[in-house]
Protein backbone atom coordinates (compact mmCIF):
# COMPACT_ATOMS: atom_id res chain seq x y z
CA UNK A 1 0.00 0.00 0.00
CA UNK A 2 1.13 3.69 -0.60
CA UNK A 3 3.46 4.37 2.26
CA UNK A 4 1.75 8.02 2.15
CA UNK A 5 -1.10 6.77 3.28
CA UNK A 6 0.14 4.81 6.14
CA UNK A 7 -1.73 5.59 9.10
CA UNK A 8 0.59 4.46 11.61
CA UNK A 9 2.59 6.38 14.21
CA UNK A 10 5.41 4.57 15.55
CA UNK A 11 7.47 8.07 16.97
CA UNK A 12 8.12 9.07 20.40
CA UNK A 13 5.22 10.86 21.97
CA UNK A 14 3.42 11.09 18.52
CA UNK A 15 -0.29 10.65 18.33
CA UNK A 16 -1.88 7.41 17.50
CA UNK A 17 -5.07 8.52 14.53
CA UNK A 18 -7.19 7.24 16.75
CA UNK A 19 -6.69 7.43 20.34
CA UNK A 20 -8.15 4.12 22.64
CA UNK A 21 -8.71 2.59 25.81
CA UNK A 22 -7.79 6.36 27.77
CA UNK A 23 -11.17 7.24 27.95
CA UNK A 24 -11.04 6.79 32.08
CA UNK A 25 -8.12 8.70 32.33
CA UNK A 26 -9.55 11.38 30.18
CA UNK A 27 -13.11 11.81 32.09
CA UNK A 28 -10.85 12.17 34.93
CA UNK A 29 -9.32 15.04 33.78
CA UNK A 30 -12.21 16.78 32.54
CA UNK A 31 -13.63 16.39 36.27
CA UNK A 32 -10.49 17.80 37.55
CA UNK A 33 -10.83 20.86 35.61
CA UNK A 34 -14.38 21.76 35.92
CA UNK A 35 -14.13 21.12 39.69
CA UNK A 36 -11.59 23.68 40.12
CA UNK A 37 -13.06 26.12 38.12
CA UNK A 38 -16.26 25.89 40.35
CA UNK A 39 -13.79 26.46 43.47
CA UNK A 40 -13.65 22.84 44.52
CA UNK A 41 -11.21 20.18 45.43
CA UNK A 42 -9.89 17.39 42.99
CA UNK A 43 -6.96 14.88 43.49
CA UNK A 44 -5.14 15.40 40.38
CA UNK A 45 -2.99 12.24 38.94
CA UNK A 46 0.46 10.98 38.30
CA UNK A 47 -0.11 8.55 35.46
CA UNK A 48 2.16 5.82 35.63
CA UNK A 49 3.20 3.08 33.29
CA UNK A 50 5.85 1.38 31.39
CA UNK A 51 7.37 2.59 28.19
CA UNK A 52 5.78 2.68 25.02
CA UNK A 53 1.95 2.60 26.61
CA UNK A 54 1.11 6.29 25.77
CA UNK A 55 1.71 8.37 29.06
CA UNK A 56 2.84 11.08 26.55
CA UNK A 57 0.25 10.75 23.94
CA UNK A 58 -2.17 11.09 26.76
CA UNK A 59 -0.06 14.35 28.53
CA UNK A 60 -0.69 15.74 24.79
CA UNK A 61 -4.76 14.27 25.38
CA UNK A 62 -5.09 16.78 28.18
CA UNK A 63 -3.29 19.81 26.81
CA UNK A 64 -5.45 19.51 24.17
CA UNK A 65 -8.58 20.05 26.72
CA UNK A 66 -6.56 21.97 28.50
CA UNK A 67 -6.43 24.68 26.29
CA UNK A 68 -10.38 23.76 24.46
CA UNK A 69 -11.83 24.82 28.00
CA UNK A 70 -9.48 28.11 27.90
CA UNK A 71 -7.07 27.23 30.87
CA UNK A 72 -3.50 27.91 30.35
CA UNK A 73 -0.91 24.76 30.22
CA UNK A 74 2.59 24.72 31.25
CA UNK A 75 4.44 21.72 29.58
CA UNK A 76 8.03 20.21 29.86
CA UNK A 77 9.73 16.54 30.04
CA UNK A 78 11.75 16.48 33.31
CA UNK A 79 15.16 15.81 33.10
CA UNK A 80 18.32 15.55 35.41
CA UNK A 81 18.63 18.95 36.14
CA UNK A 82 20.15 21.05 39.06
CA UNK A 83 17.58 23.16 41.11
CA UNK A 84 18.70 26.58 38.92
CA UNK A 85 17.66 24.68 35.97
CA UNK A 86 14.53 23.68 37.24
CA UNK A 87 13.75 27.45 38.45
CA UNK A 88 14.55 28.59 35.24
CA UNK A 89 12.55 26.03 32.94
CA UNK A 90 9.64 26.95 35.31
CA UNK A 91 10.01 30.80 35.28
CA UNK A 92 9.92 31.18 31.67
CA UNK A 93 7.04 28.52 31.07
CA UNK A 94 4.98 30.48 34.18
CA UNK A 95 5.69 33.74 32.64
CA UNK A 96 4.34 32.76 29.01
CA UNK A 97 1.04 31.22 31.15
CA UNK A 98 1.02 34.58 32.91
CA UNK A 99 0.75 36.51 29.72
CA UNK A 100 -1.40 34.52 27.68
CA UNK A 101 -4.10 34.65 30.76
CA UNK A 102 -3.99 38.27 30.61
CA UNK A 103 -1.53 41.08 28.42
CA UNK A 104 0.60 43.39 30.16
CA UNK A 105 -1.15 46.23 29.64
CA UNK A 106 -4.26 44.84 31.01
CA UNK A 107 -3.00 43.39 33.92
CA UNK A 108 -4.78 43.67 37.22
CA UNK A 109 -3.45 44.23 40.62
CA UNK A 110 -4.00 40.45 41.33
CA UNK A 111 -1.63 40.00 37.85
CA UNK A 112 0.96 42.51 38.52
CA UNK A 113 1.16 40.99 41.84
CA UNK A 114 1.65 37.52 40.01
CA UNK A 115 4.37 39.13 37.91
CA UNK A 116 6.44 40.31 40.99
CA UNK A 117 6.06 37.14 42.81
CA UNK A 118 7.31 35.64 39.56
CA UNK A 119 10.18 37.87 39.50
CA UNK A 120 11.48 37.11 42.62
CA UNK A 121 11.56 33.25 42.02
CA UNK A 122 13.62 33.81 38.70
CA UNK A 123 16.00 36.39 40.84
CA UNK A 124 16.85 33.50 43.05
CA UNK A 125 18.01 31.17 40.43
CA UNK A 126 21.81 33.15 40.89
CA UNK A 127 22.63 36.04 44.16
CA UNK A 128 25.60 37.15 42.35
CA UNK A 129 23.41 37.94 39.31
CA UNK A 130 25.27 35.63 36.30
CA UNK A 131 21.29 35.12 35.34
CA UNK A 132 19.55 37.58 33.76
CA UNK A 133 15.57 38.06 33.74
CA UNK A 134 13.80 38.60 30.56
CA UNK A 135 11.24 41.71 31.69
CA UNK A 136 11.68 44.22 33.45
CA UNK A 137 9.25 43.69 36.70
CA UNK A 138 10.22 44.85 39.97
CA UNK A 139 10.41 41.33 42.29
CA UNK A 140 8.20 40.91 44.85
CA UNK A 141 9.57 41.32 48.83
CA UNK A 142 8.68 38.33 51.56
CA UNK A 143 7.35 35.97 48.41
CA UNK A 144 9.13 34.01 46.12
CA UNK A 145 12.35 35.05 47.42
CA UNK A 146 12.64 33.09 50.20
CA UNK A 147 16.04 31.21 49.18
CA UNK A 148 13.48 27.48 49.60
CA UNK A 149 12.57 25.97 46.18
CA UNK A 150 9.41 24.53 47.92
CA UNK A 151 8.25 27.59 49.85
CA UNK A 152 9.17 29.76 46.17
CA UNK A 153 7.02 27.73 44.23
CA UNK A 154 4.08 27.83 46.42
CA UNK A 155 4.26 31.56 46.67
CA UNK A 156 4.33 31.30 42.86
CA UNK A 157 1.66 28.96 41.94
CA UNK A 158 -0.86 30.41 44.79
CA UNK A 159 -0.23 34.12 42.52
CA UNK A 160 -0.40 32.82 39.62
CA UNK A 161 -3.91 31.12 40.57
CA UNK A 162 -4.92 33.91 41.86
CA UNK A 163 -4.44 35.75 38.66
CA UNK A 164 -6.29 32.70 36.75
CA UNK A 165 -8.80 32.94 38.76
CA UNK A 166 -9.94 36.84 38.48
CA UNK A 167 -10.22 36.23 34.72
CA UNK A 168 -12.27 32.40 35.11
CA UNK A 169 -9.33 30.54 34.17
CA UNK A 170 -6.89 28.41 35.06
CA UNK A 171 -3.39 26.73 35.41
CA UNK A 172 -2.41 23.12 34.60
CA UNK A 173 1.29 21.93 35.01
CA UNK A 174 2.05 18.80 32.93
CA UNK A 175 5.22 17.25 33.27
CA UNK A 176 6.33 14.00 31.63
CA UNK A 177 9.23 11.69 32.58
CA UNK A 178 8.76 12.76 36.42
CA UNK A 179 11.21 10.28 37.78
CA UNK A 180 13.87 12.17 36.64
CA UNK A 181 12.54 15.56 38.51
CA UNK A 182 15.21 15.69 41.79
CA UNK A 183 13.49 14.67 44.90
CA UNK A 184 13.58 18.39 46.41
CA UNK A 185 11.97 19.48 42.43
CA UNK A 186 9.38 17.09 42.93
CA UNK A 187 8.75 17.51 46.74
CA UNK A 188 8.72 21.06 45.93
CA UNK A 189 5.94 20.88 42.84
CA UNK A 190 3.52 18.33 45.82
CA UNK A 191 3.89 21.46 48.28
CA UNK A 192 3.61 24.06 46.10
CA UNK A 193 -0.01 22.19 44.68
CA UNK A 194 -0.95 21.07 48.44
CA UNK A 195 -0.96 24.72 48.87
CA UNK A 196 -3.03 25.62 45.84
CA UNK A 197 -5.71 22.89 47.17
CA UNK A 198 -6.15 24.71 50.53
CA UNK A 199 -6.50 28.21 48.95
CA UNK A 200 -8.92 26.49 46.29
CA UNK A 201 -7.17 28.58 43.35
CA UNK A 202 -7.47 26.42 39.83
CA UNK A 203 -3.91 25.56 39.23
CA UNK A 204 -3.03 21.78 39.02
CA UNK A 205 -0.31 19.43 37.99
CA UNK A 206 -0.67 16.41 36.06
CA UNK A 207 2.92 13.76 35.76
CA UNK A 208 3.28 11.11 34.02
CA UNK A 209 6.64 8.91 34.69
CA UNK A 210 7.46 5.48 35.36
CA UNK A 211 5.96 3.10 37.44
CA UNK A 212 8.50 4.04 41.01
CA UNK A 213 7.07 7.52 40.53
CA UNK A 214 4.02 6.25 43.00
CA UNK A 215 6.88 5.86 45.71
CA UNK A 216 8.63 8.73 44.85
CA UNK A 217 6.14 11.15 45.49
CA UNK A 218 4.96 9.30 48.64
CA UNK A 219 8.67 9.87 49.76
CA UNK A 220 8.57 13.65 49.30
CA UNK A 221 5.77 13.77 50.85
CA UNK A 222 3.50 11.76 52.95
CA UNK A 223 0.71 13.13 51.65
CA UNK A 224 1.21 12.59 48.17
CA UNK A 225 -1.28 9.65 48.12
CA UNK A 226 -3.88 11.95 49.30
CA UNK A 227 -2.93 14.76 46.84
CA UNK A 228 -2.75 12.72 43.55
CA UNK A 229 -4.84 9.38 41.87
CA UNK A 230 -1.46 7.22 40.64
CA UNK A 231 -3.67 5.70 37.52
CA UNK A 232 -1.74 3.28 36.11
CA UNK A 233 -1.84 2.48 32.20
CA UNK A 234 -0.93 -0.72 30.85
CA UNK A 235 -1.16 -2.47 27.27
CA UNK A 236 -4.68 -2.53 25.76
CA UNK A 237 -6.83 -5.61 25.91
CA UNK A 238 -9.31 -7.03 23.95
CA UNK A 239 -11.20 -5.05 21.60
CA UNK A 240 -9.59 -1.76 22.75
CA UNK A 241 -6.09 -3.93 21.52
CA UNK A 242 -7.60 -4.57 18.16
CA UNK A 243 -9.71 -1.20 17.50
CA UNK A 244 -5.91 0.58 17.69
CA UNK A 245 -4.79 -1.54 14.94
CA UNK A 246 -7.78 -2.03 12.48
CA UNK A 247 -9.22 1.78 13.49
CA UNK A 248 -6.40 3.30 11.54
CA UNK A 249 -5.90 1.11 8.37
CA UNK A 250 -9.93 1.10 8.06
CA UNK A 251 -10.13 5.13 7.86
CA UNK A 252 -8.15 4.88 4.62
CA UNK A 253 -9.68 1.96 3.36
CA UNK A 254 -7.96 -1.39 3.94
CA UNK A 255 -9.14 -4.48 6.41
CA UNK A 256 -7.33 -6.65 8.38
CA UNK A 257 -8.48 -10.53 8.25
CA UNK A 258 -9.27 -11.93 11.83
CA UNK A 259 -6.26 -14.08 11.77
CA UNK A 260 -4.18 -11.54 10.96
CA UNK A 261 -5.41 -9.22 13.71
CA UNK A 262 -5.09 -12.39 15.80
CA UNK A 263 -1.47 -12.62 15.00
CA UNK A 264 -0.58 -8.83 15.77
CA UNK A 265 -2.19 -9.22 19.19
CA UNK A 266 -0.41 -12.11 19.79
CA UNK A 267 3.12 -10.05 18.34
CA UNK A 268 2.32 -7.09 20.35
CA UNK A 269 0.82 -7.78 23.43
CA UNK A 270 -1.31 -5.27 22.84
CA UNK A 271 1.31 -2.43 23.51
CA UNK A 272 0.28 0.99 22.39
CA UNK A 273 3.66 1.91 20.77
CA UNK A 274 4.08 -2.31 19.39
CA UNK A 275 0.75 -2.14 17.70
CA UNK A 276 1.82 0.88 15.73
CA UNK A 277 5.52 -0.07 14.67
CA UNK A 278 4.00 -3.37 13.49
CA UNK A 279 0.95 -2.18 11.53
CA UNK A 280 3.09 0.77 9.92
CA UNK A 281 5.24 -2.59 8.68
CA UNK A 282 2.51 -4.33 7.92
CA UNK A 283 1.29 -1.50 5.34
CA UNK A 284 4.31 -1.16 3.78
CA UNK A 285 4.20 -4.89 3.00
CA UNK A 286 0.72 -5.57 1.99
CA UNK A 287 -0.75 -5.24 -0.92
CA UNK A 288 -4.18 -4.25 -1.92
CA UNK A 289 -6.74 -3.10 0.40
CA UNK A 290 -7.02 -5.87 2.88
CA UNK A 291 -4.13 -7.68 5.34
CA UNK A 292 -4.06 -11.21 5.42
CA UNK A 293 -2.04 -13.17 8.23
CA UNK A 294 0.79 -13.30 6.13
CA UNK A 295 1.49 -9.77 5.48
CA UNK A 296 1.53 -9.94 9.04
CA UNK A 297 3.96 -12.44 9.64
CA UNK A 298 6.17 -11.01 6.35
CA UNK A 299 6.47 -7.31 8.20
CA UNK A 300 7.19 -9.50 11.60
CA UNK A 301 11.53 -9.21 10.87
CA UNK A 302 11.07 -5.75 9.82
CA UNK A 303 9.04 -4.99 12.88
CA UNK A 304 11.94 -6.11 15.55
CA UNK A 305 14.63 -5.11 13.56
CA UNK A 306 12.90 -1.80 14.10
CA UNK A 307 12.11 -1.87 17.44
CA UNK A 308 15.61 -3.43 17.81
CA UNK A 309 17.81 -0.51 16.48
CA UNK A 310 15.97 1.97 17.78
CA UNK A 311 13.00 1.66 20.75
CA UNK A 312 15.60 -1.24 22.88
CA UNK A 313 18.74 -0.37 21.45
CA UNK A 314 18.75 3.50 22.68
CA UNK A 315 18.57 2.54 26.67
CA UNK A 316 21.19 -0.29 26.21
CA UNK A 317 23.50 1.83 24.21
CA UNK A 318 24.31 3.66 28.15
CA UNK A 319 25.03 0.71 29.78
CA UNK A 320 28.00 -0.46 31.21
CA UNK A 321 29.82 -3.87 30.90
CA UNK A 322 28.49 -4.72 34.02
CA UNK A 323 24.88 -2.82 33.65
CA UNK A 324 24.86 -5.33 30.22
CA UNK A 325 25.67 -7.84 32.38
CA UNK A 326 23.17 -7.53 34.69
CA UNK A 327 20.09 -7.03 32.77
CA UNK A 328 21.12 -9.96 30.46
CA UNK A 329 21.34 -12.09 33.43
CA UNK A 330 17.68 -10.70 34.07
CA UNK A 331 16.57 -11.52 30.99
CA UNK A 332 17.63 -15.18 31.12
CA UNK A 333 15.46 -15.44 34.34
CA UNK A 334 12.33 -14.61 32.51
CA UNK A 335 10.44 -11.05 31.75
CA UNK A 336 9.01 -11.29 35.63
CA UNK A 337 10.46 -8.89 38.09
CA UNK A 338 13.67 -11.03 39.66
CA UNK A 339 14.94 -11.19 43.08
CA UNK A 340 18.50 -9.47 43.63
CA UNK A 341 20.16 -12.42 44.75
CA UNK A 342 18.89 -14.84 41.81
CA UNK A 343 20.54 -12.46 39.95
CA UNK A 344 23.77 -12.02 41.52
CA UNK A 345 24.00 -16.04 41.96
CA UNK A 346 23.61 -15.87 38.04
CA UNK A 347 27.18 -13.66 37.77
CA UNK A 348 28.61 -15.02 40.38
CA UNK A 349 28.71 -12.35 42.53
CA UNK A 350 26.65 -11.46 46.12
CA UNK A 351 23.39 -9.20 45.72
CA UNK A 352 25.35 -6.45 47.78
CA UNK A 353 27.94 -6.68 45.44
CA UNK A 354 25.78 -5.49 42.95
CA UNK A 355 23.59 -3.17 44.81
CA UNK A 356 24.92 -0.04 42.86
CA UNK A 357 24.72 -1.86 39.79
CA UNK A 358 21.07 -2.06 40.24
CA UNK A 359 20.56 1.49 41.99
CA UNK A 360 22.36 2.84 38.75
CA UNK A 361 20.03 0.91 36.39
CA UNK A 362 16.78 2.12 38.34
CA UNK A 363 18.41 5.55 37.82
CA UNK A 364 18.93 5.39 34.16
CA UNK A 365 14.89 4.27 34.07
CA UNK A 366 16.20 0.92 33.07
CA UNK A 367 14.36 -0.60 35.83
CA UNK A 368 11.63 0.07 38.57
CA UNK A 369 11.12 -1.90 41.60
CA UNK A 370 7.50 -3.69 41.83
CA UNK A 371 8.36 -4.47 45.15
CA UNK A 372 10.89 -4.91 47.74
CA UNK A 373 14.02 -7.07 46.79
CA UNK A 374 12.40 -7.49 43.24
CA UNK A 375 13.70 -5.62 39.66
CA UNK A 376 11.79 -5.57 36.66
CA UNK A 377 12.21 -4.30 33.00
CA UNK A 378 10.33 -0.48 32.35
CA UNK A 379 10.47 -1.82 28.81
CA UNK A 380 8.21 -4.27 27.31
CA UNK A 381 10.02 -7.29 25.96
CA UNK A 382 13.40 -5.85 26.88
CA UNK A 383 14.01 -9.80 28.33
CA UNK A 384 13.37 -10.94 24.39
CA UNK A 385 15.89 -8.00 23.02
CA UNK A 386 18.48 -9.01 25.68
CA UNK A 387 18.48 -12.21 24.35
CA UNK A 388 18.88 -11.36 21.44
CA UNK A 389 21.29 -8.37 21.41
CA UNK A 390 23.74 -10.92 23.99
CA UNK A 391 22.97 -14.41 23.11
CA UNK A 392 25.71 -14.90 25.89
CA UNK A 393 26.16 -14.24 29.60
CA UNK A 394 29.52 -12.47 29.41
CA UNK A 395 30.01 -11.92 33.51
CA UNK A 396 32.55 -9.36 33.94
CA UNK A 397 35.54 -10.50 35.99
CA UNK A 398 35.03 -7.18 38.81
CA UNK A 399 36.24 -9.82 41.50
CA UNK A 400 39.50 -9.74 40.36
CA UNK A 401 40.05 -6.24 39.45
CA UNK A 402 39.15 -5.86 43.14
CA UNK A 403 40.73 -8.38 44.72
CA UNK A 404 44.19 -6.56 42.67
CA UNK A 405 43.18 -3.70 44.28
CA UNK A 406 43.36 -5.05 47.79
CA UNK A 407 46.08 -6.34 47.34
Amino acid sequence: MDNLDNPYTPNAGASPEVLIGRDDQTASFEILLRRLQRGRSEQSMIITGLRGVGKTVLLNRFEQIATGVGWEVVEFEASKHDDARFRQTMFSQLKAALLRLSPRARWTSRAQRAAEVLSAFAVSVDQQGMWSMSWDIPPAEGLGDHGDLGMDLTDVLVAIGEAAAEVNKGVVVLIDEVQFLAAPQLEALIQAIHKTVQRSVPVTFVGAGLPQIAELAGDAKSYAERLFKFPKIDSLHGDDARRALTEPAAAEGALFDGDAVDLAMEITRGYPYFIQELGYQVWTVARGNRVSREDVALAREAYEAKLDSSFFRVRLDRATPLQTAYVRAMAQLGPEPQKAADVARLLERDSTQLGPTRAELIEMGLLYTPEHGYAAFTVPDFDKFMLRAVPHLEIPPIQRRSARRSQ
